[in-house]
């Protein structure tokens, strides 16, 4: 069975969510290809717009349970004189190509339980590295990353997959999908979750120039990590109160998410590893809570200060589960809050800036480890929908203004990437570039926005001819 006959589209019921119709296979893969321009594309607008995100979400007849478990595809939007081409291409993950050849479903996932015996999950068994999470860019090669494997190499030009990549043995067992730049370092920090034994994070640098090295190894209390943050000289985890129930999964009672279970009583665990000097971590524990994403953190004095996406408990893994079968019961509640640390007395607390349910959050390159005024995040329009956000907002962190952006009905936009307009001198003096759904035309665009004035709408739009499953995460590459 070939790729292009896997890409089946599914029929729409008329009683559900519009915004679930992105949640159809990929119908079709293509190279680099014109897209259909509306409004006008800033001439400094040069460069390209990777994303991925889950879009196969079914394997030969058994539907995936979560939303994390679909097959990625990374997508591409090129910008080079005016001229806009667009490419997608599903990952060819050797899990995949083994599913394929076998023609029947191997693998579980994160909400998945595995089709396999209790021995091969017994012995660790191989994960299906679906790459459907981020991307980076890293010494002009391009990385498409799922926080259970090892990056996965494309073609910058094709999306070719390249195949699994461990940075010359650097990485261990996995890399997470949120790498972080920090520009004053000229470096990225991510790190890897070691579940096979006791917990451990593997931290590592990828300079812009040279070769790739660990930090330091740490043990961790969490079985679940999915991001953290940094500043100029330190890196921030907060490490949530999910235990798992090992012997559930080595039985076969139930998948991944399932099985973590949700220990408030051991508080969430804030670390703070010292770059320069990362045998000296700080830990100590704080109230519980949980977080998927980080918008940014700097020092202030003695104080860390930290912006990130904030829930009360773990309840919302069900939810974005649910996005799959579009039964999303319990409103995604995230709320964006700002953490002050202080990292000598131990002490932690956490107010929100705005109590409006988002998520995504992005800020202006210019503007990472630096004092940021103003954040970009995923939210409700004046039109609330049926589960999923269908607007964008623009939040002013030192005032507490927020301006809610409306792309239309029935559109559903991804995560706000930030691109700085050629000599800018403001923080937002650039652009919003989001992925955007349009359930009632059936197809995917890529809308760029002014993120000075962001309510005044699109500027442009660049339309691909089919949809794009909803995506996840992206980055911009300069040209």
């Amino acid at each position: 069975m070939t790729t292009q006959q896997a890409l089946t589209s599914t029929k729409v019921a008329s009683t559900e969510p519009t915004w679930h119709r992105a949640i159809r296979d990929l119908p079709r893969e293509h190279g680099f290809e014109p897209l259909h321009v509306t409004g006008h594309i800033p001439a400094d607008l040069r460069g390209t717009l990777y994303r991925t995100g889950p879009s196969l979400f079914s394997s030969f007849g058994r539907r995936y349970h979560h939303w994390f478990d679909g097959d990625g595809a990374v997508s591409a939007v090129r910008f080079s004189d005016g001229d806009v081409r667009g490419a997608v291409r599903v990952v060819q993950s050797r899990g995949l190509l083994d599913e394929q050849k076998a023609q029947k479903p191997l693998f579980g996932g994160y909400g998945t339980p595995s089709p396999r015996s209790w021995l091969h999950r017994l012995g660790g068994g191989q994960v299906k590295n679906t790459g459907n999470t981020s991307v980076i860019v890293w010494q002009r090669r391009l990385f498409a990353l799922m926080e259970a494997g090892l990056p996965t190499e494309l073609s910058p030009d094709t999306l070719e997959t390249l195949g699994e990549r461990d940075l010359d043995g650097v990485i261990i067992q996995s890399f997470s999908a949120h790498a972080h730049r920090i520009p004053s370092r000229r470096a990225t920090y991510n790190f890897g979750m070691r579940l096979s034994g006791p917990p451990k994070l593997d931290i590592y640098e990828l300079p812009d120039a040279g070769k790739a090295r660990r930090l330091i190894t740490l043990p961790v209390p969490a079985a679940e990590l999915h991001d953290f943050i940094a500043t100029d000289r330190h890196l921030i985890f907060f490490v949530p109160p999910l235990r798992l129930r090992i012997l559930n999964m080595i039985l076969g009672r139930g998948s991944y998410s399932e099985n973590l279970n949700w220990s408030p009583e051991a508080g969430t665990q804030i670390i703070i590893v010292p770059i320069d000097d990362p045998e000296n971590t700080v830990r100590f524990s704080a109230e519980p809570f949980y977080q998927w994403h980080f918008a940014n953190a700097f020092e202030r004095g003695s104080e860390i200060v930290v912006d990130y996406v904030r829930y009360p408990d773990f309840a919302n893994n069900e939810a974005i589960g649910n996005v799959i079968s579009g039964d999303i019961r319990r409103p995604l509640d995230g709320v964006y809050h700002r953490a002050v640390i202080d990292p000598r007395r131990e002490k932690f607390r956490s107010e929100a800036v705005w109590d409006s349910a988002v998520e995504f959050p992005r800020i202006a390159s210019r503007a990472i480890s630096r004092d940021h005024q103003f954040a970009y995040v995923t939210a409700d329009s004046a039109r609330r929908p049926m589960g999923y956000f269908n607007g964008i907002a623009k939040i002013d962190v030192h005032s507490g203004h927020t301006v809610r952006v409306d792309l239309g009905p029935d559109r559903y936009p991804s995560e706000p990437v930030f691109v700085r307009r050629k000599d800018a001198m403001a923080e937002d003096d650039g652009y919003l570039l989001t992925l955007v759904y349009d359930a009632g035309k059936d197809h995917s665009s890529l809308v760029v926005v002014d993120a000075r004035a962001p309510d005044a709408g699109a500027v442009a739009e660049a339309r691909f001819d089919h949809h794009i499953p909803l995506t996840f995460h992206g980055n911009w590459s300069p040209a």
